[in-house]
């Protein structure tokens, strides 16, 4: 009986969590294993604008997994990421941020997985810094990758310094 409400708030809080999440933009897919019945294993190229600073955007890949599975949602995604985030507009802070807060977060598995992308400033080199992860209560997961973003002048507009901007 405990076991059937623990698995019932993990599905509600997945969900609501998901819910409130910015939604990525999907730029491609890239079939990588052939399925005859089945959907493909694909990886898939997704955009994303840093909802706390302007002027920012991300790019991630990641493995999709098809078959039966993955049709249905339930297969385990692997943690196998990569991230590249680029200055693409004069860069604006819309509010405070602690250093390794989330800057995106989407569930990778059924229940316990989840994929974040993390911010963080480098003041001396006026810097943002985004890493990407995914985690796991038990376990957790070694893999990630690194993007940086150097705050450069765009147009006459001199750059915020993001050491300003961080909390604590």
């Amino acid at each position: 009986m405990l076991a059937r409400l623990a698995l019932a708030a993990a599905l509600i809080f997945g969900a609501v969590s998901g819910a409130v999440a910015q939604e990525p933009d999907v730029i491609f897919k890239k079939s990588t294993v052939w399925r005859a019945l089945t959907p493909n294993d694909k990886l898939a190229v997704y955009g994303i604008d840093d909802p706390d600073v302007e002027g920012v955007a991300c790019h991630y890949t990641t493995p999709e997994r098809g078959g039966i599975s993955g049709t249905f949602g339930v297969a385990e995604e692997v943690s196998d990421i990569s991230l590249s985030c680029r200055q693409v507009g004069p860069v604006r802070f819309k509010k405070k941020f602690g250093q390794g807060d989330d800057m995106f977060s989407e569930r990778r598995s059924l229940i316990f997985k989840r994929m974040h992308i993390v911010r963080g400033c480098d003041s001396k080199r006026n810097t943002l810094v985004y890493m990407v992860y995914s985690d796991r209560p038990i376990e957790g997961s070694p893999k990630n990758s690194t993007s940086s973003v150097p705050l450069m002048p765009w147009g006459n507009e001199q750059p915020p310094k993001c050491g300003e901007w961080v909390t604590g």
